[in-house]
């Protein structure tokens, strides 16, 4: 189930890469939950991918080819927020 090995990722904190709206993307996995509008959403530090480097939130129901991969980030990027205000329910976080 997808849920758990994004859990399972941001426990380890290894990295993730996925496929999202059509385009490739690597991330580093630091929260998941439940957005204000009800879809379970991962928040992640892009590594890289169609729209560049930064925070971004994904909505799992558009993630496909999800695979964990062997590297490790180590630190929590700048601007991580562990109380996540758009999350209405955390489930896993760093």
């Amino acid at each position: 189930m997808l849920e758990t090995e994004i859990c399972e990722a941001i426990s380890s904190k290894n990295l993730i890469q996925f496929t999202y709206s059509g385009s490739a993307r690597v991330v580093e996995p630091h929260l998941f939950g439940i957005g204000k509008n009800g879809v379970a959403t991962l928040s992640a530090w892009q590594r890289g991918g169609a729209s560049g480097e930064g925070w971004r939130g994904f909505h799992i129901n558009k993630i496909s080819a999800f695979e964990l991969l062997d590297e490790h980030f180590e630190e929590v990027r700048p601007g991580y927020n562990p109380l996540d205000t758009t999350m209405t329910r955390i489930i896993c976080r760093i």
